[in-house]
């Protein structure tokens, strides 16, 4: 037992230091005094990417802003799209992912998540005369049925994964989808519940939400993180302070109430 107990003493002596020496990716942000968050630009109301004038707004990004200044660094916004959400992650191309991307097993295969932040869910948002027709899955899932959807996402594997008989119509710009919708192109889209408030709020009168409240299925939006446990023990604690001091509540009634 003696012996074993050295063998572990001097392995530990060993091992420590290399530990220690270890940078995290928390550690590299603090030196070089810069977080670089991926946002897609395209999903209102939690990132968007004015192309003319090259700046971004929404809730996550402000909650972004936020995040810089608990870890006193310059935020710094790189673009990113959701079909290459993934790939750049792994290339390395920003530390942090932000903008209402939702909680999936095939996401968490490859990074960590934060603590979620809102609860989703899929719905349909069609013209307002239309909302009586759109109530179920079977209700949409019938031929003639146009339903509009953007490439790469959620809300592209929810439409091919429940319906079969409609027809899914791949729109590649995410910021003029919903006009599809609203020029009769499409009968609807199916997407997060929050998406749905905030796009009614855009076309009062013209496109309304179904049924919001009673999504299709349930989700949560969280932050892409890599693994790196640090990063994400402060990015949660950070989210946990800002859900209780009222900076999250006062960002949840600007950009979704």
């Amino acid at each position: 037992m003696k012996r074993l107990l050295a063998s572990l003493a001097l392995a530990l002596a060993v091992v420590s230091p290399a530990f220690a020496d270890a940078q995290t990716r928390l550690d590299a942000i603090l030196q070089k005094g810069v977080i670089r968050v991926g946002s897609t630009g395209d999903y209102k109301p939690f990132t968007y990417l004015d192309r003319e004038k090259g700046g971004f707004s929404g809730m996550d990004i402000d909650l972004a802003t936020e995040l810089g200044k608990a870890l006193g660094v310059k935020v710094e916004f790189v673009p990113t799209s959701w079909s290459n959400l993934m790939a750049d992650f792994e290339a390395d191309k920003f530390d942090v992912a932000m903008g209402g991307i939702s909680v999936t097993l095939d996401r968490q295969k490859k990074a960590f998540f934060s603590a979620p932040y809102l609860r989703e869910g899929k719905t349909p948002i069609t013209k307002c005369e239309n909302v009586g027709k759109f109530q179920t899955i079977a209700d949409i899932d019938k031929p003639g049925v146009k339903a509009v959807v953007n490439p790469g996402g959620t809300n592209e594997r929810f439409a091919r994964a429940n319906l079969k008989q409609a027809e899914i119509v791949v729109f590649p710009d995410n910021t003029k989808i919903f006009e599809e919708v609203a020029g009769g192109r499409a009968d609807l889209m199916m997407t997060d519940a929050s998406e749905t408030r905030y796009q009614q709020k855009l076309h009062p009168g013209v496109l309304c939400a179904v049924h919001p409240d009673q999504p299709f299925d349930f989700a949560e939006k969280a932050y892409l993180l890599p693994r790196d446990v640090a990063l994400k023990e402060f990015v949660d604690a950070w989210l946990h302070i800002a859900r209780q001091n009222g900076t999250y509540e006062g960002l949840v009634k600007k950009w979704l109430e």
